[in-house]
């Protein structure tokens, strides 16, 4: 089955459950006094959370839809796979997991040939869902979200992640231009930062040092909701994505990459 019209009606709500029931294995070991983390070969903290989310998660997809290939954060996979890919991240976010701060969520998207054709967003605390199929908008929650209107950097309101590596590479005198005349700069991080994004409270999401199976799903949410969603020469999303440009408009999205020195 390859044609997107029968795929993605069964596709969205076996992946809005499989991140639901994930939930469910990631809640009981937060703010655990007896976490156990490990660290993986990128120096980055893996938690029995991650692990057992992403295995609830691959039986669903691989009961489902057998004949589509799943490249997932703890597991691996083939991530080269052409036609149809899940790309999986149980827990994005386990740095602030383990430090008992509930901004962290899972990520579930679909791809077919490298486009974006799914994507959810769920996150185990509070239960806020954000998901989008292509060319059929983006909700969260179950209702239809926009992104806001703003065009210029002066009104708009950013958000920077990874700021440290931000710091660290050749935009950062360009960057701290662009925060000097932005209307308001915060750092959210994480999901956050994309749902705001997405539902108007946000205009802007600058960000360094990113996977991108942290922002398969959420490049098509923002997208769906009218934003622009690329790396920060410009290019769209892909699978060695490592940076993120996300804006409300086109206009503002393009004031932005003129002033980081982005291609145009």
């Amino acid at each position: 089955m390859s044609d997107p019209r029968q795929v993605l009606p069964r596709a969205l709500p076996l992946a809005r459950a499989a991140a639901q029931t994930a939930a469910s294995r990631i809640l009981p070991h937060y703010r655990r006094a007896d976490l156990q983390v490990d660290g993986k070969a990128d120096d980055t903290p893996v938690t029995e959370a991650d692990r057992g989310a992403e295995r609830v998660i691959r039986d669903y997809l691989s009961q489902a839809f057998p004949e589509h290939a799943i490249w997932g954060e703890e597991f691996g996979g083939d991530a080269d796979a052409s036609g149809w890919l899940w790309l999986v991240d149980p827990l994005d976010g386990t740095k602030s997991f383990v430090r008992g701060n509930p901004v962290f969520s899972t990520q579930i998207a679909l791809w077919h040939d490298g486009v974006p054709m799914l994507g959810v967003s769920h996150v185990p605390v509070g239960g806020e869902s954000a998901w989008a199929c292509r060319g059929d908008g983006a909700y969260i929650d179950g209702e239809r979200v926009r992104t806001a209107a703003t065009t210029t950097i002066e009104s708009a309101a950013i958000s920077l992640g990874n700021i440290k590596t931000l710091a660290a590479g050749p935009r950062w005198p360009a960057l701290a231009g662009i925060v000097q005349r932005a209307w308001r700069v915060r750092g959210y991080g994480d999901y956050l930062h994309y749902h705001m994004l997405a539902r108007g409270s946000l205009d802007a999401v600058i960000e360094s040092d990113v996977h991108v199976l942290d922002v398969a799903a959420l490049c098509l949410i923002v997208e769906e909701a009218g934003g622009v969603f690329t790396d920060l020469e410009g290019a769209p999303v892909g699978r060695g994505t490592r940076s993120v440009l996300a804006a409300a408009t086109p206009a503002l999205h393009a004031a932005l990459l003129s002033g980081l020195g982005g291609a145009a």
